[in-house]
């Protein structure tokens, strides 16, 4: 059964791996249900990928290219899974003020995600992702909103005196 993924899936998911962990054991007493609910929206429990809904849609090359490209694709995925990871990560230690920029960033990076996986065509994912290095990095940092935040951060500094 394919589910439609939802706008925040973390909630989404914690509800189902509740629901769906009640099912298998029982429900779990006391503390323990919290604790681990706590533990899961910590960052615990790993919410299906976003870039799961282009799992399915159709590459476009020979059958080797597209192949090769499937490859390709999951890995990129994983890439995007492990960046935004890390953002959410340091987005929970941070102020209201600098979490919204790095909510603001995570945005930016599942719009590069949907731009880049929503590709049809096998060679590009042979061509510009075989090697994935730090191609997500420069692609939020060559986002004209990430310049914008960038900009208005530096002219914020130098107003203030650099604080």
């Amino acid at each position: 059964m394919k589910r439609a993924l939802a706008k925040d899936t973390s909630q989404t998911f914690c509800a189902d791996a509740a629901a769906s962990r009640e099912l298998a054991a029982g429900p779990l007493p006391g503390d323990g249900a919290s604790a681990l609910l706590r533990w899961e929206n910590e960052g615990g429990f790993a919410p299906l990928s976003a870039g799961l809904q282009f799992a399915n849609k159709p590459l476009v090359g020979t059958s080797s290219q597209i192949d090769w490209a499937v490859a390709i694709r999951t890995r990129v995925n994983d890439e995007f899974d492990r960046v935004a990871k890390s953002f959410r990560s340091i987005a929970q230690r941070q102020d209201a003020r600098k979490r919204s920029d790095t909510e603001a960033i995570l945005a930016i990076l599942e719009d590069k995600r949907t731009e880049v996986l929503s590709r049809t065509r096998a060679g590009y994912f042979i061509h510009d992702w075989q090697e994935i290095s730090d191609q997500v990095r420069q692609m939020i940092g060559q986002d004209s909103r990430y310049q914008l935040m960038k900009a208005q951060k530096s002219a914020g500094k130098s107003l203030s005196g650099g604080k």
